[in-house]
């Protein structure tokens, strides 16, 4: 860094953004599951990741419910 660069004067701030920062998760998938996303995500050129990520945010956006029945 240069010399003349003086930072002692400059007063820290908060990331205002921090609240719409991602936060990382570990989650077990099956193996198909991310086949498909990732050949999704050849096709469209968008990262998997965010396609899952994408993908939920809509279901929990539009409130959607897994329906499920167990056999009995």
């Amino acid at each position: 860094m240069r010399d003349h660069y003086d930072f002692s004067k400059m007063k820290g701030r908060k990331n205002p953004y921090t609240k719409y920062l991602k936060q990382p998760v570990t989650m077990r998938l099956d193996s198909d599951t991310v086949a498909y996303f990732k050949s999704m995500a050849e096709e469209t050129n968008i990262p998997y990741q965010s396609l899952i990520n994408l993908y939920l945010r809509d279901c929990a956006v539009h409130h959607r419910k897994l329906q499920m029945k167990w056999a009995s």
